[in-house]
């Protein structure tokens, strides 16, 4: 019996809020981050939990095309409307990080926005993101982590042993993504740590933007 293999995650409720929840975030200045993370890429890239495709309208001319990968169905097909009005050519697949559409060593860069602290074992899509890229390629990375103030720290404790990880589509606010990402193989070259309060700050407020090295 072939058991077959699930490519999607359904999270309706979380989806219709992250659609628009994201673009309140974007116009309060998230947008710019977005763009310091992508501004100078050059060649293939994959986008791994592209989500709405917020992340499209930043990518360069230079950039020769890209992979965007997202499972949940909802937000993929935003991604895909959002795709057409993309000045790089970006193609839209199902898929789950931890079983990523493509050969191995096919991408110079890879992506992900506000993900890692959703996937179920982070590890195992790093380790998947790494086998995807080519020697020396980059991960490009913009995450809310855990907190260094312990306060904060203890609060993001208690939501994700409770209801926030049901409420928010797998997300877990107090994750360490950078010791994640080194853990996976990667040597990070570059890392601001900030806090997005949009207003105050919350458990979600600590982020980094990064980049590592395969």
């Amino acid at each position: 019996m072939t058991v077959p293999v699930t490519t999607e995650i359904s999270h309706p409720l979380f989806a219709r809020f992250y659609t628009w929840f994201s673009q309140v975030l974007d116009r309060r200045g998230l947008a710019g981050q977005r763009e310091a993370l992508l501004t100078g890429l050059s060649g293939r890239v994959i986008e791994v939990g592209a989500g709405n495709g917020l992340n499209f309208r930043h990518y360069p001319p230079s950039v020769t095309g890209v992979l965007a990968v997202e499972p949940e169905p909802r937000l993929r097909a935003a991604a895909r409307r959002a795709a057409e009005a993309a000045a790089a050519r970006i193609d839209v697949e199902g898929g789950l990080a931890e079983r990523l559409p493509a050969a191995g060593g096919g991408f110079d860069t890879a992506v992900v926005t506000f993900v890692l602290c959703s996937l179920p074992d982070p590890g195992a899509g790093l380790r998947e993101i790494r086998r995807v890229l080519a020697p020396g390629g980059r991960l490009r990375f913009l995450e809310h982590v855990r907190a260094g103030d312990a306060g904060w720290a203890r609060a993001q404790d208690l939501l994700d042993a409770t209801v926030w990880p049901r409420l928010a589509g797998g997300c877990h606010t107090g994750r360490d993504s950078v010791a994640a990402i080194e853990a996976a193989g990667f040597t990070v070259e570059s890392l601001d740590r900030f806090v997005f309060a949009c207003g105050m700050r919350s458990p979600i407020s600590f982020c980094v933007r990064g980049v590592a090295r395969r």
